[in-house]
């Protein structure tokens, strides 16, 4: 597990978002990039969102298609990756186009792009390498089941998309949570894995 190679490729930014204890962290957050590649991921994260700290949205972790791990937020910083949970987890990103570039058109909701097994077992790896470094990590779930908010549809003001969905529902939990001592998050909602 230790062996997993995680390259640290810091965001400009990391240095000013908020310290924390190793030991707050008691979630780890499942999203995906819903954008192609982790080029256009990093341009994305690189953007500055918020002037008075001079920071953006990203998560911790970057995994592509192929297994590879990036570290783009050290975790003991609070990254912006999840409403209302920032402080308390940890943000991993899987590389998947998701609903690209459509994501609020109420006719492109379906995730449909796989996740590769090199992908998975690479996200499996990181999980268990961060339960050894991140002593009060005991939760998990998917950043679809945290933000449940929805927003207007691109193409039809009249109907509402959700605005998160992701990993989503090609994203294989069964297999995750039988390979992790990770539990589901309590009151956060479950999809199709159960």
């Amino acid at each position: 597990m230790s062996a997993l190679p995680i390259h640290r490729d810091h965001l400009p930014y990391a240095s000013a978002l908020a310290s924390r204890s190793l030991d707050q962290i008691d979630l780890a957050v499942i999203h995906c990039t819903e954008l192609p590649d982790l080029a256009m991921s990093r341009a994305f994260g690189e953007r500055i969102q918020y002037a008075e700290s001079g920071t953006g949205n990203s998560g911790h972790y970057y995994v592509e298609q192929s297994g590879r791990v990036e570290e783009w937020v050290p975790p003991d910083r609070v990254a912006h990756h999840v409403r209302g949970y920032n402080e308390r987890s940890v943000g991993i990103e899987l590389v998947n186009r998701g609903r690209f570039p459509d994501w609020f058109d109420s006719r492109r909701q379906t995730m449909s792009e796989p996740y590769p097994g090199e992908q998975i077992a690479s996200l499996i790896a990181l999980l268990a390498l961060l339960q050894l470094r991140l002593p009060a990590l005991r939760w998990i779930a998917g950043h679809e089941a945290l933000d449940v908010s929805r927003v207007e549809s691109s193409d039809q003001p009249t109907i509402r998309v959700c605005r998160k969905r992701d990993p989503g529902i090609l994203f294989p939990w069964n297999i995750v949570l039988a390979a992790v001592a990770l539990e589901w998050l309590p009151g956060a909602p479950r999809y199709s894995f159960d």
